[in-house]
C-alpha cells in the first residue's frame, strides 16, 4: 500500500504543477504544452532519473489521451461555427495530407538521403496537426469563425487517414490494387459509425432520466469511446468516429449539456498533461543532440514548402483570401499526435524508426515555440483578429421525466440581443413558460412586461413536445433580436 501512496502522491503532485503551469504559461506567452513536455523530461533520465523507455506502453497510453482528446474536441466544437468551412476543412484533412506526405517525403529523400519508406514515414507523421495543440493554442486567439473552423475540422480529422498512412508505411508487406479502397473504406465506415453512434447516443440521452446530473457526462464520453471501439472493431476508422460521435454529440439537445461539456473539457486537459508528461518521461535527452540536423531540416521543408503547398491547393478552389491562407498556413501545429504515430513503425522494428523519434522531440519543441508562441502576433499582423467577442447564449436542460417536460436554463450573456426585449415579445410556443428569473442574485417570478438584461438568468419550464421550438427561439431572439422571425432568423445551430 505504500508503494500505491507514493504513486498517487507523485501522480497527483504531477497533475497539480501542470495545471499551474497554464497560468505561467498565459503570462510567458508560451503554449502549456511545452511546459508539460519540460515537466516529463524532469522526472526522466536526464532530470530526476527515472527510467521508463517501454514504447509499446508510451503508443497504447498515448493512444488512449488522443481518443478523449479527440471527444473533448468533437463534443466542444459548435456546427453552426465550422459549417461554412466544412469544405475547406475536409480538403485540408484529406488532399491536403496526401499533398504534405508526398512533399516531405521526396524532399527528405533527396535532401537528406533517406529510403522512400522512412522519407514516406517522416511526411506522413508531419502531416498530422495535432488537435491538443489546436484547440488550446487556437481557441485563444480572435480570427474569423471560417479560419477557426477550418483548423478545427483539420485536427481534428485528419488524424484517420495519417494514421492510416503510417500503418500502411510500417508493414512489410507490399500494396496492392485495393489498399486506396481500403482507405476510402476506412474512412467511410469511420464516419457513419460516428454518425450512427453520436445519433444514437443523443437519442437515447434525450429520453433518460438518470439519477444523478453527474452521469450524463459520463454516458456521453462513454458513447464517443464507443464509437472508437466500434470503428476498430470494425476494421474502420475509430478515430474518425470518436471525433464525428463527439461532434453529433455536442451539438444535440443533450440534458445537462453545460455540466457534460464542462467535464469533457476537464477530461481533455488531463489527457492533454498527462500525454505531454508521459512523452516527456519517454524521450531520451542524450539522443536529441544527434536529431537536431534532421529535425530543423524537417521542420523547414514541413514549414516552408509542404504546409503552404498543401494550404494552397485545398484553400484556393473555395476563394479563401491570402490572408487566412497564410494564418491556416502557419497555424498547422504539431504537438503529441506526430510522435506518437512515430512509435509504430519503432515498435515494428523499420529501420530508421528511431531517429524519427528522437527527431519529432526536437521538431515538436521547434515548431511549438515558434508558431503556437508567434500565432496571436501572426494573426493580428495578417489583420485577421476582431476585438469582438463572439458569444451564444447558454441554454441547459434537465429532463422531468414523470412530467414528460424539460427545464431550460437560460443565461443571456453580453452583447446579445436579449437584451432589452420584453418577456411578452419572445413569443414562446404554447407549452413553454418562463418560470423564474434570477438578476443579481435575487430571483423572482417575471411578468409579461419584464424586460431581459445581460446577465439575467430564466428558468423555462417547457414540455417534451415544445422543447425545441422554445430554444430556437430563445436562439433566433438573442441574434437577431424581437424580429428574428421576420429577418429570417430562426435559431437553428
Amino acid at each position: 500500500m505504500a508503494d500505491l501512496g507514493v504513486v498517487l502522491g507523485a501522480g497527483a503532485a504531477v497533475l497539480l504543477v501542470s495545471v499551474l503551469a497554464v497560468r505561467v504559461s498565459v503570462k510567458l506567452g508560451l503554449p502549456s504544452l511545452l511546459l508539460y513536455l519540460g515537466i516529463g523530461l524532469l522526472i526522466g533520465e536526464g532530470g530526476l532519473g527515472l527510467d521508463f523507455d517501454d514504447a509499446a506502453l508510451t503508443q497504447a497510453l498515448g493512444l488512449s489521451a488522443i481518443v478523449l482528446i479527440l471527444a473533448e474536441g468533437g463534443l466542444t466544437t459548435r456546427w453552426h461555427a465550422v459549417r461554412p468551412a466544412i469544405g475547406v476543412g475536409l480538403v485540408l484533412s484529406t488532399v491536403g495530407v496526401a499533398v504534405s506526405i508526398g512533399v516531405t517525403g521526396v524532399a527528405l529523400h533527396y535532401l537528406l538521403d533517406f529510403d522512400w519508406r522512412i522519407a514516406l514515414l517522416w511526411g506522413a507523421v508531419l502531416a498530422a496537426t495535432d488537435a491538443a495543440a489546436v484547440f488550446s493554442v487556437l481557441r485563444g486567439t480572435k480570427v474569423g469563425a471560417r479560419v477557426v473552423g477550418s483548423l478545427e475540422l483539420e485536427s481534428g480529422i485528419n488524424d484517420a487517414p495519417v494514421f492510416i498512412a503510417v500503418i500502411l508505411l510500417s508493414m512489410n508487406e507490399p500494396w496492392s490494387w485495393w489498399t486506396p479502397l481500403l482507405v476510402v473504406y476506412e474512412l467511410a465506415g469511420g464516419l457513419a459509425i460516428g454518425l450512427a453512434l453520436g445519433a444514437g447516443g443523443a437519442y437515447v440521452l434525450r429520453r433518460s432520466a438518470l439519477p444523478a446530473t453527474g452521469l450524463y457526462p459520463l454516458a456521453t464520453v462513454s458513447v464517443c469511446l464507443l464509437a472508437y471501439a466500434g470503428g476498430q472493431l470494425a476494421h474502420a476508422s475509430g478515430l474518425l468516429a470518436t471525433y464525428v460521435a463527439g461532434v453529433v454529440l455536442g451539438n444535440s439537445r443533450l440534458p445537462h449539456r453545460s455540466d457534460t461539456l464542462s467535464f469533457a473539457e476537464g477530461l481533455g486537459w488531463l489527457s492533454q498533461i498527462g500525454l505531454f508528461v508521459l512523452l516527456g518521461l519517454y524521450a531520451s535527452p542524450g539522443n536529441l543532440p544527434g536529431a537536431v540536423v534532421p529535425a530543423l531540416v524537417a521542420a523547414g521543408v514541413g514549414m516552408l514548402l509542404a504546409r503552404p503547398l498543401s494550404v494552397v491547393l485545398s484553400a484556393t478552389p473555395f476563394r479563401v483570401p491570402w490572408r487566412e491562407q497564410a494564418f491556416i498556413t502557419w497555424a498547422g501545429l504539431r504537438g503529441a499526435v506526430p510522435i506518437v504515430l512515430a512509435l509504430i513503425p519503432l515498435t515494428e522494428d523499420v529501420p530508421g524508426a528511431r531517429l524519427l523519434v528522437d527527431s519529432l522531440f526536437v521538431i515538436v519543441i521547434v515548431l511549438t515555440f515558434v508558431q503556437g508562441g508567434t500565432l496571436p502576433w501572426v494573426g493580428r499582423k495578417l489583420g485577421l483578429e476582431s476585438s469582438a467577442e463572439i458569444t451564444e447564449v447558454e441554454v441547459d436542460s434537465a429532463p422531468l421525466d414523470e412530467l414528460d417536460a424539460d427545464l431550460l436554463t437560460v443565461r443571456v450573456p453580453p452583447g446579445s440581443k436579449l437584451h432589452g426585449v420584453y418577456l411578452s415579445e419572445l413569443r414562446l410556443p404554447t407549452g413553454a413558460t418562463v418560470s423564474l428569473l434570477v438578476r443579481a442574485k435575487s430571483s423572482f417570478t417575471p411578468l409579461p412586461t419584464t424586460r431581459l438584461q445581460e446577465g439575467d438568468q430564466l428558468l423555462v419550464v417547457t414540455t417534451a413536445q415544445a422543447r425545441n421550438v422554445a430554444e430556437q427561439r430563445i436562439r433566433a431572439v438573442h441574434r437577431a433580436g424581437r424580429l428574428a422571425r421576420w429577418l429570417g432568423e430562426a435559431g437553428h445551430d
